[in-house]
């Protein structure tokens, strides 16, 4: 494999806990490891899989989330783990766990982001102000993405932060992030991780602004749920765009037509969850009476994510490794099965390790239906 010898790819679709962990642990160890990620399906369970990480990494630090689907070494993967380990000299973590992500405030947000800047000082050789990153995994089902991304970014100052929300699989019932040995929800793990080697933070969306506009006329923004569009039930609007009927309404349709909103000249996708007993829509990020919205036209995504890793080769050189949070609704989206498996093939080859997201980070944004991530170079040629 063309891997620098301290970044180690893992994979098992082991449906035994303690086998899983094993054969992960016969592909990650190395000297000196100093972070392990782990991007695990909600299949295991996860207290049983906390205990066997415990067991057989006790002397690294291990952070990881619950997953909608994971990325490993053949791109696409289900009903499995997926996982990347780091060692030094080349690479140096911390983590800070946060738990109280409803009463988050900028000053605990300076506070979290201060004390893994001095944990880092302490441990790094290199300097945390250019040769540092953060990663930021958060409960899928919390509703605080945006608040906690937001104050942590502003925190963390020049750091770039990427990141995902933790999902199940689409069943909407539990989440949860891996952080001081456990599964926790409600709470998110900020990693800082310093290396030598060139890094850039990324985002790629495939989607654009489309067609009638409609607004937002009653919504609860504290639980993101929109219960009128134009004065009609939600879902009944939301289908009548989309030439459909209410009951009609499926995953798929989310995924494949997600609403567009324009903040003067920023670009925000929102994707749906479900439709509610009321005809009202769960969203995936912040919404609120009034917002202006309009349909989605989509790109191709292939074509688009392909020349997103071609810009970043031409800047980072050869790829060690890229960490993907790719949110689940771009995958349901591809009905083609010929198209998933190009996307999939894509991933593989740019050697990504990741997971389907809820939502991903991007700096101070919490959006939908874009890959984020840091892709790690070799480096130009001299």
């Amino acid at each position: 494999m063309n891997f620098a010898p301290r970044v180690r790819r893992g994979h098992t679709t082991l449906a035994d806990v303690d086998a899983a962990v094993d054969e992960l642990h016969a592909q990650l160890d190395q000297a000196d490891s100093t972070l392990v990620l782990i991007f695990a399906s909600p299949d295991y369970p996860p207290e049983a899989l906390a205990a066997a990480l415990n067991r057989r990494f006790a002397d690294t630090l291990v952070v990881g989330c619950t997953t909608a689907g994971e990325i490993g070494p053949g791109g696409y993967q289900h009903h499995s783990i997926s996982a990347v380990s780091f060692a030094a000299p080349d690479f140096c973590a911390v983590a800070q766990r946060i738990d109280d992500l409803a009463g988050m405030s900028l000053s605990d947000a300076l506070g979290v982001a201060m004390g893994a800047r001095h944990q880092l000082g302490v441990r790094s050789p290199f300097p945390i102000e250019r040769r540092t990153f953060a990663l930021l995994l958060i409960d899928g089902l919390s509703a605080r993405e945006e608040q906690v991304a937001s104050r942590l970014s502003r925190a963390l100052g020049d750091i770039p932060m990427f990141g995902g929300s933790a999902g199940d699989n689409m069943r909407f019932e539990r989440t949860a992030v891996l952080i001081d040995g456990q599964f926790v929800s409600a709470a998110a793990a900020l990693v800082l991780v310093s290396t030598p080697h060139p890094f850039e933070v990324f985002k790629s969306e495939h989607a654009a602004g489309y067609g009638e506009r409609v607004v937002v006329t009653e919504a609860d923004a504290d639980r993101r749920i929109v219960t009128e569009i134009n004065a009609e039930p939600a879902a009944a609007e939301y289908a009548r765009l989309l030439g459909l009927a209410p009951e009609k309404l499926t995953p798929q349709s989310f995924a494949a037509h997600p609403l567009f909103l324009q903040v003067i000249v920023v670009p925000y996708v929102l994707s749906i969850q479900p439709v509610n007993p009321d005809l009202s829509l769960s969203f995936f990020c912040a919404i609120d009476e009034g917002l202006v919205l309009s349909g989605t036209r989509a790109h191709d995504v292939v074509s688009n994510l392909a020349r997103t890793f071609d810009g970043l080769r031409r800047r980072l050189g050869p790829l060690q490794i890229v960490l993907g949070c790719d949110c689940i609704l771009r995958t349901l989206a591809e009905h083609d099965s010929a198209t998933r498996a190009r996307l999939s093939a894509l991933l593989a080859a740019n050697h990504v390790v990741g997971f389907n997201t809820y939502g991903e980070q991007f700096n101070a944004m919490h959006v939908n239906q874009t890959f984020t991530g840091i892709a790690i170079g070799y480096g130009l040629p001299a």
